[in-house]
């Protein structure tokens, strides 16, 4: 078999995956909001703070 040949195509690339996975929840998140997302609410929506961080940070802009 050639070097061409020898390539499982099933293999996928996991980092673009993740990111395609990620990119498609920030869509949802701003195509179900009323208003532009606040950093907040993006940093929940992208992992990266818990959501009870973000919700305690959400409540306390509300005041």
């Amino acid at each position: 078999m050639d070097a061409v040949h020898a390539f499982d195509l099933r293999v996928h690339d996991r980092v673009a995956l993740d990111e395609i996975e990620l990119y498609a929840e920030m869509l949802s998140a701003v195509a179900a909001a009323e208003r532009p997302l606040t950093l907040a609410e993006i940093d929940m929506v992208l992992g990266v703070r818990s959501v009870e961080a973000g919700r305690r940070e959400l409540t306390s802009q509300d005041r």
